[in-house]
């Protein structure tokens, strides 16, 4: 499912003015993106960010402050405690972040801030929300290019719960499916960065970072940190989430 066949599936779709979707939004980089993506489409947006136990919940700040920059009202934050099953670095805090691992090291297998069946607990939260709200489709911000070890990051999963979709729904037995839309998908990070600056986003309000500090200042060494800074030297840009004047 490459980025120009997500747009021109969305099309097929009906995607446009007068259509509407729900976007999953985290507060990170990439679902911003997406989130903006679908409105610069035309899509009326409602948003939704989980508060899942995560150690990082900066994020959902941050989903909050992007909701209103977009002028997404209808923004829910759902509590789901995943934290209770454990299992990954980002609910369970006895478990550390990995911190300074090389591109090697961070491209190799799944990582241990892997949260078992997240995504596809998320997508079956939103499509309830899409059905909810008679929303022709789900727009997700997941990208399986640069260092992805998640399992449900790749194309073939987002295929294939759109093929649920379908079966699993009122709006799907009807004739109504919706559609799940993942534009950033085989984007690299610099890609997605030169996207949502052409289409005027405010990467400040975004983060990344999976154990910021209290203040919510990036850690600078975790996976995810060192991918979007990454992806932020390759676009020729500064971050300015890093901006040191941000945390004086």
């Amino acid at each position: 499912m490459k980025f120009s066949d997500t747009i021109a599936a969305g099309t097929a779709a009906g995607q446009g003015a007068g259509r509407s979707a729900v976007v999953l939004l985290s507060g990170g980089l990439d679902s911003a993106t997406a989130a903006v993506w679908a409105r610069r489409e035309g899509f009326a947006l409602a948003a939704l960010s989980v508060d899942y136990g995560q150690r990082h919940r900066i994020e959902l700040d941050a989903a909050r402050a992007v909701a209103a920059a977009l002028g997404i009202a209808d923004h829910t934050v759902l509590p789901l405690d995943l934290a209770a099953f454990g299992a990954s670095a980002l609910v369970d805090r006895d478990r550390p972040v990995p911190k300074d691992r090389s591109d090697a090291e961070i491209a190799a297998g799944i990582p241990v801030t892997y949260v078992p069946a997240r995504n596809t607990v998320f997508l079956a939260l939103a499509l309830a929300l899409a059905e909810s709200r008679g929303a022709d489709a789900i727009v997700l911000g997941v990208n399986a290019v640069d260092y992805s070890g998640y399992p449900d990051c790749r194309p073939e999963f987002i295929a294939a719960f759109e093929r649920l979709a379908a079966l699993a729904t009122k709006a799907g037995v009807e004739g109504r499916p919706t559609a799940i839309l993942a534009p950033l998908v085989d984007l690299t990070k610099a890609d997605i960065i030169r996207l949502g600056t052409s289409l005027g986003l405010d990467y400040g309000l975004t983060t990344s970072c999976y154990d910021p500090g209290g203040d919510g200042r990036p850690c600078g060494g975790c996976d995810s940190c060192r991918i979007r800074a990454a992806g932020f030297a390759a676009a020729g840009r500064p971050d300015p989430r890093r901006d040191p004047a941000r945390w004086t």
